[in-house]
């Protein structure tokens, strides 16, 4: 069982590309743009005191939060306003709670402004997968995050730029 689906409520829409990602969602981001990032939260062990990768980063804008996840190789599903944070969180043998800006990479963008939201997708030689969807991409005033597929949880990353050579990805336009 995916932590992801042990959230009461929490009923995301897996996708595994870019263009159907942005297109599903791009609406909704649209109305993002120009506002700030009012706080981010992630699902935190209380026992080991550090982040619990294979939940959702929340991302609130006042009065609206995007959910972002990533699960198996490629796949990432979005949903708006499903998390309700105060609930209780049931995962056997794990003491979960949300913790907000519990990484260094959601610190660095809370109350910024969003400027532009992006997929991120590797471009592979493989016939059978020519391209995998990698991250969703949100750029900020000053400030970069990606949310990243870490192989089967959530992966964050402030660093300023896509670090593989130019030829092995590209970026799907969102917002």
């Amino acid at each position: 069982m995916s932590v992801a689906l042990a959230i009461e409520g929490y009923e995301p829409q897996w996708h595994h590309t870019a263009r159907t990602l942005a297109a599903v969602h791009r609406a909704r981001f649209t109305r993002l743009i120009g506002r700030p990032l009012a706080g981010a939260w992630v699902l935190w062990d209380s026992d080991r005191q550090s982040r619990f990768g294979e939940g959702p980063v929340i991302l609130g804008f006042g009065d609206t939060n995007v959910e972002i996840t990533h699960r198996k190789f490629d796949e990432c599903g979005i949903t708006w306003d499903q998390v309700d944070m105060s609930a209780p969180l049931d995962w056997p043998g794990l003491r979960l709670d949300w913790r907000a800006a519990a990484h260094p990479a959601l610190a660095a963008v809370t109350g910024r402004l969003l400027r532009e939201v992006n997929v991120i997708e590797r471009i592979l030689p493989s016939q059978w997968r020519p391209r995998l969807l990698d991250a969703i991409e949100l750029r900020f005033e000053g400030a970069r995050l990606a949310v990243y597929n870490a192989m089967d949880e959530n992966g964050l990353s402030s660093r300023p730029e896509v670090t593989w050579p130019i030829g092995f990805w590209r970026r799907v336009p969102i917002a």
